[in-house]
């Protein structure tokens, strides 16, 4: 194999495995730690989506927008419409821009898009909501966005939605924790060894056995995967 060969073959793997990830769309939970941080492989999925088309919007609520948009390029960066609650969570300066509500007005108003082109959103973080809100009016507010486009009975046409939902673990307890993680279609528990980060992606499949597997990589500055052996 040829050094160009080996090149295209690792971008074959590294496509492969963003795509496992936002295949099934509705919740794509990514669990992360001290340790093993979750908000670069959250902007790698991020970059996919708009590269693939896709209108997406991110709930910045935990970084500010410089700082979110920070390493992509200005192609990326134009085709995100980010949502900024990190300055002004509540509204108080009554932007007319703003959703009413914050993060959850936000959610909820989403939940009544009818445009076809399937779409992203990045939640940064699920935690900062989940501090905040009461874990069963979240998980509500998410069981109703990412499974707006397969509601039996509705004959519209809504694009796929995929929710991007990151979550510092060690901040919670195990019960919302797994409410949120019976919610997700696609869960990525992020850990490793000394230098070598894992991702371990459970999919859920409607009327199938749940599978997983363990993925060894790093992220690149620019936000593009390096698959590793593991």
């Amino acid at each position: 194999m040829t050094p160009s060969e080996g090149a295209r073959a690792g971008t074959g793997r590294e496509l492969e495995m963003l795509d496992s990830l936002l295949a099934l769309g509705g919740l794509v939970l990514l669990r992360d730690s001290v340790e093993w941080e979750g908000r670069s492989l959250l902007k790698a999925l991020v970059k996919k989506s708009a590269l693939c088309g896709e209108q997406v919007h991110i709930l910045g609520c935990e970084v500010s927008e410089e700082e979110f948009r920070e390493g992509f390029d200005s192609d990326i960066n134009n085709r995100l419409v980010y949502h900024d609650f990190f300055r002004d969570p509540l509204n108080w300066s009554k932007t007319e821009e703003a959703f009413p509500g914050g993060p959850l007005g936000a959610l909820r108003a989403m939940c009544k898009r009818t445009d076809p082109v399937p779409v992203t959103i990045a939640l940064d973080s699920l935690s900062w909501l989940l501090l905040r809100l009461p874990c069963t009016t979240l998980c509500q507010a998410l069981h109703a966005v990412s499974h707006q486009d397969s509601c039996p009975g509705d004959s519209s046409s809504v694009g796929k939605v995929s929710v991007l939902g990151l979550l510092h673990e060690e901040l919670h307890g195990p019960g919302p924790v797994g409410a949120l993680s019976s919610l997700a279609q696609t869960e990525v528990t992020l850990g490793g060894t000394t230098g070598q980060a894992s991702a371990h992606i459970l999919c859920r499949r409607p009327r199938q056995r749940p599978t997983d597997q363990t993925q060894w990589f790093s992220i690149l500055p620019d936000f593009s995967l390096d698959l590793q052996e593991g």
